[in-house]
């Protein structure tokens, strides 16, 4: 049966990423819990904009749970207090009537706040651009099976291919590391046969981009796996650190 909920809201505002940011108290009243986290921002809004204030700015885009833009900080764990899925996903059903709700965007310094609730998150396209593909030539699809790959490794490489780049494990790391999401995207080339012939340049090149961009350094307190909403693996961090030091051996030969 549904129920309906009022709820209390402590939104971060920041007019942009010069201005100081505070925390502004909204009531979110008659909130159906079939509603999704976003929809019921979208009512707050609606209210807002009916009474000449300034809406909420979120971001949002496919609200399947797809493109990880949905990203928020919401008592105090990214995504909100439900495991592996996004904010997008977390249905009101799973607050209290009357509960007090805080919501924050990502906290780094390599995600600077736009405007309220929305970060640039770039950095992770320019570590991306540096090596987060494959050079290859274009032309018709190849055979499906003219490069065996063996079953384990297919599973393993879509498994970290699973990563939608949200930067929840920037956001909960104390370090505001990127290992998670650099050693998905390096997980998932190097363990196919096509990726194999970049691995060195490709690590090298995404290492170097992350300590560019100002992530903090990885100290193994698996916070970032934990809250991941695809639940990707730490061994990713661990293959990319295996991918670096033998890169960095062979270029010093």
């Amino acid at each position: 049966m549904e129920r309906t909920l009022n709820l209390h809201l402590k939104v971060w505002r920041q007019k942009n990423r010069n201005a100081e940011g505070r925390f502004v108290d909204y009531e979110a009243n008659n909130i159906s819990t079939e509603m999704s986290f976003l929809e019921m921002l979208d009512v707050v809004n609606e209210k807002l904009i009916k009474n000449g204030e300034d809406p909420i700015a979120f971001d949002h885009d496919c609200r399947e749970g797809i493109c990880g833009m949905c990203s928020l900080f919401i008592n105090g764990r990214p995504h909100g207090p439900k495991d592996a899925i996004t904010t997008c996903q977390l249905h009101m059903r799973n607050f209290k009537d009357g509960e007090t709700i805080v919501i924050e965007p990502w906290r780094a310094r390599a995600f600077p706040v736009i405007k309220d609730l929305i970060v640039d998150r770039s950095a992770f396209d320019r570590i991306m651009a540096a090596g987060g593909f494959i050079s290859a030539n274009t032309g018709g699809a190849p055979d499906a099976n003219a490069i065996p790959i063996s079953k384990n490794v297919a599973e393993d490489a879509m498994d970290a291919a699973q990563c939608i780049g949200c930067g929840a494990c920037v956001a909960v790391c104390k370090n505001s590391s990127a290992m998670l999401f650099v050693g998905a995207k390096v997980a998932h080339l190097g363990r196919l046969p096509q990726g194999k012939a970049e691995r060195e340049r490709r690590v090298i090149a995404m290492v170097n981009q992350m300590e560019k961009e100002g992530f903090g350094a990885c100290t193994n307190t698996e916070a970032c796996s934990a809250e991941c909403p695809k639940e990707i693996s730490m061994d990713v961090i661990a293959m990319l650190r295996r991918e670096y030091y033998r890169a960095m051996l062979k270029t010093e030969e």
